[in-house]
């Protein structure tokens, strides 16, 4: 990625200095293009390319936070290590029926219709 930045940068410093060694030119007009043409765009794409990466540091960043805020708590309750506490059931691992779902052959009247079902 860094290549391509590289070369488009050489490109327009070319421009610049045509721009400022041609006998309409001037050296303004060498600078402005320089930035607008090169560095700006250049600083551009390299940020945009940059996101990912600043994505991925954030969410390790966050995971190491979150096991080191874990690793205390379970230190303050007197479990040394994750590995100590009893694991806990998926949710809804049960064979029961969701909270609020009515009996088979309950009234309709009683029961709530289900998402874009009218009575």
């Amino acid at each position: 990625m860094y290549l391509v930045v590289i070369a488009w940068i050489y490109v327009v410093l070319m421009m610049s200095v045509a721009e400022a060694t041609n006998s309409t030119g001037t050296v303004f007009g060498a600078l402005v293009t320089f930035v607008l043409y090169g560095a700006g765009p250049a600083a551009l794409v390299v940020y945009l390319m940059g996101t990912p990466a600043r994505n991925r540091a954030l969410k390790k960043r966050e995971a190491e936070e979150r096991a080191r805020s874990m690793a205390a708590h379970l230190a303050a309750n007197g479990a040394a290590t994750p590995e100590a506490t009893p694991l806990s059931h998926a949710p809804d691992g049960g064979s029961h029926a969701a909270g609020g779902a009515g009996a088979v052959g309950a009234s309709t009247a009683a029961s709530v219709p289900p998402v874009g079902k009218e009575l």
